[in-house]
């Protein structure tokens, strides 16, 4: 059965199958740090799921999917309910299957893929599969890159203070932020560039455009979305994200 409860128990691992599908509507989660001996394929049908790894914050949107892998350790985390959809595969059997992390743009053609994948029988005769995934891996390797993440300093010194930021804080400009870790603003600037190759403003910045593509997938509207990022105004925030994104906020939600 493809069809899991949210809080239902599974290890791909554990199975035998080339290719397992799951299909679930998780609520707040968080799945701690973990790794798989299988790839994985993680796509949002609705809502979005944030995912660090690789001492990077990466957010997945609907338009997005993420490939994960094996042996790769990572977490997944959702603030609102999310149509979520995991693939896993024993890519010892498909030479096809790519052996980068990467998150790809989701087209019509291979979220109905990925949706079909999700939802299958596991004890699918094979034969049926081969045609599924013949077109998947051919409009995996065709999909275009997304740069959806954000390295993260690894000083213990801000661990706390990146735990609230994954529970929905915000960060703070940087004399504030200095203020409250109680060390020097060159300092704290200094340290962001080391871990990160990032000023502490550009970082900001690029938070900020993270967090609000989650607010916006989640249904959020403009006006809720600038509230909750600080902004002055939303015409401040719409400015905001046109210039990183290249498309308004609501643009962005009718895509």
């Amino acid at each position: 059965m493809a069809i899991l409860s949210p809080n239902a128990r599974f290890d791909a691992d554990a199975l035998p199958q080339g290719v397992i599908g799951i299909a679930t509507d998780v609520g707040q989660h968080d799945s701690g740090v973990h790794r798989h001996r299988k790839s994985q394929l993680l796509f949002a049908a609705h809502g979005c799921m944030s995912i660090s790894l690789q001492d990077r914050h990466t957010v997945l949107p609907p338009t997005c999917a993420a490939w994960i892998p094996a042996g790769i350790d990572h977490c997944a985390r959702m603030r609102n309910v999310v149509a979520y959809r995991s693939i896993y595969f024993d890519t010892a059997q498909f030479e096809q299957a790519p052996t980068q992390l990467q998150v790809c743009r989701v087209n019509p053609l291979l979220s109905a893929l990925i949706e079909r994948m999700a939802l299958w029988p596991w004890e699918m005769d094979s034969a049926k599969q081969q045609l599924v995934l013949a077109l998947f891996w051919q409009e995996l390797a065709a999909a275009e890159q997304e740069q959806l993440s954000l390295p993260m300093p690894t000083d213990p010194r801000l661990a706390a203070w990146l735990e609230s930021l994954h529970l929905g804080a915000l960060p703070n400009p940087l004399n504030q932020l200095a203020a409250q870790l109680g060390m020097s603003e060159k300092t704290l600037s200094r340290l962001f560039s080391r871990h990160t190759g990032m000023p502490y403003q550009s970082w900001r910045q690029q938070w900020r455009v993270l967090r609000a593509l989650e607010l916006l997938s989640e249904g959020q509207s403009v006006s809720r979305t600038a509230d909750a990022l600080a902004f002055a105004s939303d015409s401040a925030f719409i400015a905001f994200f046109r210039q990183h994104r290249g498309m308004t906020p609501r643009q962005y939600q009718q895509r």
